[in-house]
């Protein structure tokens, strides 16, 4: 990984030259609070004297070690002399009360050209993209000057070298996973369907089948469950780069969370600051997936898109666009991609929550379980297969299917279970639910004509899911299922009785006319 604090242009060599004895020392003062974000406090009155400003950034010399944090001024937290350091900063720069720390004024990011230039609709180039990604690792840019930039590029788009740029400088600005086998291959879902939790039975297939493939997955945003909340309840997915490239090494597969391994480290950055503004824009989101796959090493990579009513893609049109996208860039970038569109405006899947999910996924690799999630992973997997030249082309899907039927692929889940610090000997049926359950009936006959993922999945997070791993929702009917009045059409767990009533209360204040048809689409 680069050194990003110590990558200075000729100009900003300049500028620091020209401000080198504008300096001052103060004291650190601990703050209590966690900001999530570098930032430090000085005194206004001092800190204007000084020509520091709410916003400037400013240089940290620490034990004889640059850092740089943004500025916020206050006239009662510290006084003249004093440096406010925020409880998360204050461990992350290993300081206490009283240390002392020298301020110095630093020059304009360099990056802030190339993001002007993007604004104007201008084509950047490698470097000039890399200036951006630079700046951002070495905190030299803040939010605002962040969300510009997101902003320009979705404004303005971004070229095929542009998003290739971007992925390269993205994947290089973490470490770098190389395991020195293969074939390595990797699948991604762009999401927005609930109990979608294909990984973990894809992972176990090919890693069974002889292929390497090491899984970063995330935590729930939005939804009840994320594929590493859900690993999580069989194994401990907090494993750090060398873990795991010994876990893959040995035992061919590994499902962890991406959060907790330094892999493609920009894209959290330019993530905390798409999120809030609702920004998704088509280059960054392409550099963003790919280079998380190029930071594993992956060779063969088979991207999920599922498309439908809810879903993140609602149109075939756009569906095939993305795909197409992936392909070629996947290819400018050294991959090999295939991607596979579907169906995406109902839940993959019984249970909605990680314990539950979990279950469904053990229950598949067990040989039982539901059909829907079987299928879709089998696709997956099997197209992997081919992909890699494992096996004959039209073979994939029969291929994958036999390491369940067969049991090697429950034995080598495993495997990776007890890599991953997890019991091995845990079955579907052993896996703990919410002791509190509420059972959902029909009012009337009739058929399900829809199950709304997004309504879905917040009525389970109503529960406590994904925090409380036992909580969520177990489906009974799917789309086209006939039911008679008085079925169950879904158990609501959660893991006490204050938050099943809550979540009861909150069905029916959200749905509170026949709240059945809003939440599971009309019953006709």
């Amino acid at each position: 990984m680069a050194d990003y604090a110590e990558m200075p242009s000729e100009r900003e060599k300049k500028e620091m030259e020209v401000w080198k004895y504008k300096k001052y020392i103060c004291q650190v003062k601990t703050i209590d609070i966690v900001t999530g974000k570098k930032i430090i406090v000085l005194n206004d009155s001092e800190a204007m004297q000084n020509e520091i400003y709410p916003g400037n950034r400013v240089g940290l010399r620490i034990r004889g070690e640059d850092h740089t944090a943004i500025v916020d001024l206050s006239s009662e937290m510290v006084k003249a002399g004093e440096i406010g350091v925020f409880k998360d900063v204050a461990k992350e720069l290993e300081l206490s009360d009283g240390d002392i720390i020298e301020i110095q004024h630093l020059p304009t990011p360099v990056s802030l050209e190339s993001i002007k230039k993007k604004l104007d609709g201008n084509e950047l180039s490698k470097e000039e993209i890399e200036s951006v990604i630079n700046d951002l690792m070495a905190n030299k840019l803040a939010e605002p000057e962040l969300a510009t930039w997101i902003a320009s590029t979705y404004i303005r788009g971004m070229s095929d070298r542009e998003t290739v740029a971007l992925t390269e400088s993205i994947a290089a600005s973490g470490e770098m996973l190389r395991l020195g086998k293969t074939p390595i291959v990797d699948k991604h879902c762009v999401g927005g369907v609930a109990g979608n939790r294909t990984t973990m039975v894809v992972v176990p297939i090919v890693a069974a089948a002889g292929l390497y493939i090491a899984k970063t997955s995330s935590r729930a945003i939005t939804s009840a469950a994320g594929t590493a909340d859900t690993m999580e309840v069989l194994a401990n997915v907090n494993i750090k780069m060398n873990e795991l490239r010994e876990i893959v090494n040995n035992v061919h597969g590994a499902i962890v969370w991406g959060g907790g391994i330094n892999i493609a480290s920009a894209d959290d950055h330019l993530i905390r600051i798409r999120r809030p503004l609702g920004l998704d824009p088509k280059g960054i989101l392409l550099a963003s997936i790919l280079a998380k796959k190029k930071a594993v090493g992956a060779e063969y990579v088979v991207i999920d898109i599922p498309v439908g009513m809810g879903a993140k893609v609602e149109n075939i049109e756009k569906a095939k666009a993305l795909a197409n996208d992936f392909i070629k860039i996947g290819k400018m970038v050294g991959m090999n991609i295939d991607v596979l569109i579907t169906e995406g405006s109902e839940p993959v899947g019984n249970g909605i929550g990680p314990a539950l999910e979990a279950r469904d996924v053990m229950q598949v690799l067990e040989g039982r379980g539901p059909e829907d999630l079987k299928n879709k992973s089998l696709l997956l997997a099997g197209k992997l297969l081919e992909m890699s030249g494992k096996v004959a082309k039209g073979d994939g899907y029969a291929v994958a299917e036999h390491f369940i039927l067969s049991g090697k692929a429950l034995k080598k889940m495993r495997e990776i279970i007890e890599a991953q610090g997890g019991d091995p000997t845990i079955t579907s049926d052993s896996i703990p639910l919410g002791e509190h359950k509420y059972s959902v009936k029909a009012e009337r006959s009739g058929k399900i004509a829809h199950i709304d993922n997004k309504i879905i999945s917040k009525i389970a997070r109503a529960t406590g899911a994904p925090m409380d791993k036992g909580a969520g929702i177990y489906l009974y009917r799917m789309k086209g299922d006939k039911v008679e009045k008085g079925d169950i059409l879904f158990d609501i767990y959660a893991e006490s009785e204050e938050k099943l009533d809550f979540a009861i209360k909150a069905l029916d204040a959200w749905y509170p006319i026949e709240f059945q048809r809003v939440l599971l689409g009309e019953i006709s």
